[in-house]
């Protein structure tokens, strides 16, 4: 009796081991048992990979609910047809600028009128000493710190850019003595710390709920843009990139921040942390 209850004992727990040789799922994820690791055979593996599970009804979900990566997967496939048919600009030739095109018209009617231009120039220059006073009363008046980090980040980032690759002036520069920088001097153009500036102050305000001050920020950029781009003032991807840096530094100042706060907090535990720091 006793063997016949091993073996019984026994046999139950080999059917309870193959019983628990089983694949569970988790998001569409297989997620294998140690009892149930994949073979050598390459036919397991493929029956076991994620794509061999959709359906027609996947596709329509991820079409539907998810148009904007499919957006991105057909301009992958449209810019890669552009880019590998597209006759190159030989180095004898001048940059083709897309935003120049559209332009064409606005830079003829500045060329002509130089006073309008300098009027241009000169409110080009009032907006961007208007970004740098928010940014700077952000940090001495209202003790934020997050854009004026920011701001610094930013236009070091940009000389090291702007001195690698100096980019030629484009033809028909438009220039002013009242432009910022005041005066005819030079300057970098890659890539525009005066969109990228505007970006900064932007953020901070619907940080803050200052809508209004926020849209007419944007409204002013997307004019000082236009502006920029009828004077030749820069390429099209100075622009950007200028952008796209606006919102780049100032997430990487918002994380330097919360760091600096995560280590005083820490340090206040020991009494080691100062009244006067940068984030407090």
């Amino acid at each position: 009796m006793n063997n016949g209850g091993a073996a019984s004992s026994s046999g139950d727990a080999t059917v309870v081991k193959r019983r628990n040789t089983t694949t569970h799922h988790s998001n569409g994820v297989n997620n294998l048992t140690t009892d149930s690791m994949p073979t050598k055979n390459s036919s397991s593996l493929y029956s076991s990979a994620s794509f061999m599970k959709w359906t027609l009804d996947d596709v329509v979900h991820v079409a539907t609910h998810h148009w904007m990566p499919c957006l991105f997967a057909f301009g992958l496939l449209f810019f890669m047809a552009v880019e590998y048919t597209l006759l190159m600009v030989p180095y004898s030739s001048p940059p083709f600028d897309l935003g120049f095109v559209f332009t064409r018209s606005l830079h003829r009617i500045l060329e002509s009128s130089p006073q309008m231009n300098n009027l241009f120039a000169a409110l080009n220059t009032v907006f961007v000493l208007m970004q740098t006073s928010y940014i700077l009363w952000t940090w001495l008046i209202e003790g934020r710190p997050r854009a004026t980090i920011s701001a610094l980040f930013m236009f070091t980032c940009r000389g090291i850019l702007g001195y690698s690759t100096q980019l030629p002036l484009p033809q028909g520069f438009l220039g002013s003595g009242v432009d910022f920088p005041v005066g005819n001097v030079s300057f970098f153009l890659f890539f525009s710390g005066h969109v990228a500036g505007s970006v900064i102050a932007s953020l901070d305000m619907r940080r803050m709920k200052r809508w209004e001050m926020a849209w007419t920020f944007d409204v002013l950029n997307v004019l000082q843009a236009i502006r920029l781009l009828g004077t030749r003032g820069h390429y099209t991807i100075d622009l950007a990139v200028g952008l796209g840096a606006g919102y780049l530094f100032d997430s990487l100042a918002g994380k330097y921040v919360e760091d600096s706060k995560r280590k005083i907090a820490k340090n206040s535990v020991n009494g080691h942390v100062s009244k006067h720091d940068l984030v407090t």
